[in-house]
Formats: C-alpha cells, structure tokens, sequence
C-alpha cells in the first residue's frame, strides 16, 4: 500500500464515483479502480459498496480513509519541515479565507506579505468556516483566517483583531439623522442578510435577537455574498449589517449609501489564525501576522500578541 493508493481511497470516500474521483485524482478510471481493488485485496476487507448508480463507503471504509487522512498530513510535514529548516519564508504558502474577510483584507495583505517574504507566494482559498476547517486539518491549507467561535482539536488559534460591525442604509433612509443605531431597530426595517449556513449571518441574528422571529425572518431578503447586498442597499432596498471593513469606506465610493455605528455595547467579531499544532513554518506565520496588523483595515482594534490557543 502507497501513500497514492491512501489518495486514491480519499477522492473516493469524498466523490463517491470513480469517474470524479479519478478526474480529482489526475489518472484514468481504471487506474483507481484498479488501486482500491488491490488495497481491499491487501487488507482482507471490502471498503466500498459498488453498484451501476452509486458507490458507498462501508462502516470499516470510514474508518480506514479517517486513518488515512491522518497519514496524509503527517507524510506532508516531510517536506514541510525540511523546508522550514532551510528557510520558513521560502516557497508557497496555503491561506485560506472565509468570503466575509477575503475581497476586504487581501488587497491590503497581499503587498504587505510581498514586502515581508518576497520568495513566499500566497495560494489563496476562499471558503466557509466548516470546509476551511476540514481543508486545513487534511493539510490541504497551512493557515486560515476566520472568526470565532470554532472549536477544532489540533489547531491553534491566535486571535489578529476585533472587528465592529456597522449598519449599512440608503442615504435617503429615515436613519441618517441618528448618530448611533440601536440594534433592536433592525426588525423594524427590511433587513438583508448572507443565505443560511453563512456564520456572518449567524452573528447578525446574534446582534438582533427579534429578528430570528418568524414574523422578521419573513421581512429579510438574503444575498449571495456581501458585495451584493452592498449593492441592494444603495438601490434603496432596506438596511443591512456589515463588518467595518466592508462598510467605513463606502459611503465616500458611493454617494448612495450611508454607514452608522450602533450604540454602545457595540457588536462586533473577533477574527484570528488558525494553523495546525504542528505546522512547522512559525516564521511564515508571523509574517502574516504582522501583514495583517500592518494592513490597517478600516474600523478594526488590532490585538497585541496574544499567545496561541490550542483547541481541545
């Protein structure tokens, strides 16, 4: 059994069909095909149930493809570890975002970085919190940058910066006369939110408790990502929330729209680091630490070097 055999086996249990699995895998069908069979063969047990329609992983599959994972990502710190001993700013680094940070802080980040670890270029991966997660841990990405809460056993977290939130309304809007916005005030007006299962959205309903009630729920209407529901408000659609480095600079982009603060205590997101507890590339992750405080992003309260949290 090869390591290539365990990717072989990991595409399949992901794609559930040989055909996609194998496209995933860059080889032929028969080729996989071929390489579980002789894994199964080796192992005295059957991994996946086939049939003319579907392909389902078995009870004791699971379990394998869980170890081979694990396999995976220790194999992967070979190199990785020999290149951080050679220099940790050298080569490619694997970050990935969750949409409500990525188009807002990587124009600012990317230069930075550049300027910092000119020979360390940026993979960048934008994604959901849950898959972000799932991507690092199977050391598909080295680092990510998402907000809490998660709770990941094996990955440290360091928080970067505390981000408020802000309201964003036409520049028309009844609203513009107040300096500060209560956050009850945001079940009586057409609100607009990301689509379920975003965690920013999570948070917004957080903010507004009356707005999670099924008569507010039915006053929302829901967006594909943050720039678009930017773009519903200045049609003088409703109101919606945004972190403060999606909103403090619009109003001056475009005339059409109007930011406030809410009142004191004021909501906001703790955003932070994430990297597996033995990711060995420390200097590659301070660069971007220090790129990150150094972006000055737009509303934000930077945090001093918190230790690392390691999560149970």
């Amino acid at each position: 059994m090869t390591l290539t055999d365990l990717r072989y086996l990991i595409a399949l249990a992901h794609e559930r069909h040989f055909g996609r699995a194998a496209e995933k895998c860059h080889v032929s069908q028969p080729t996989l095909s071929v390489a579980i069979k002789k894994v199964e063969d080796e192992l005295g047990v059957q991994l996946f149930e086939r049939s003319a329609t579907e392909v389902k992983i078995t009870s004791t599959g699971q379990r394998i493809v869980a170890q081979a994972e694990k396999v995976l990502m220790e194999a992967a710190q070979i190199p990785e570890i020999a290149a951080a001993g050679k220099d940790p700013l050298s080569g490619p680094l694997r970050l990935g975002v969750i949409y409500t940070i990525a188009p807002y802080l990587l124009p600012r980040l990317i230069p930075r970085v550049h300027k910092l670890a000119p020979r360390m270029p940026l993979i960048i991966h934008e994604n959901y919190t849950t898959r972000l997660l799932e991507a690092l841990k199977r050391g598909e990405l080295d680092v990510i940058v998402l907000s809490l809460p998660f709770d990941e056993a094996g990955v440290v977290a360091q928080p970067v910066y505390d981000e408020p939130f802000r309201v964003l309304m036409p520049a028309t809007h009844p609203w513009t006369a107040l300096e500060h916005i209560d956050p009850d005030k945001l079940a009586d007006d057409q609100l607009l939110l990301l689509g379920a299962g975003n965690c920013f959205r999570d948070q917004v309903l957080e903010v507004c408790p009356h707005c999670r009630s099924v008569s507010g729920l039915q006053r929302t209407l829901e967006g594909s990502s943050l720039e678009t529901i930017r773009h519903m408000v200045a049609t003088g659609l409703g109101v919606t929330v945004l972190p403060s480095t999606a909103a403090d600079d619009l109003p001056a982009q475009n005339a059409l729209v109007a930011v406030r603060p809410f009142s004191d205590p004021e909501p906001s997101r703790r955003v932070v680091l994430a990297w597996r507890v033995t990711y060995p590339r420390s200097g590659a992750i301070d660069v971007l630490r220090t790129a990150i405080r150094e972006s000055e992003l737009p509303g934000v309260r930077p945090i001093g070097r918190a230790a690392p949290l390691e999560l149970a």
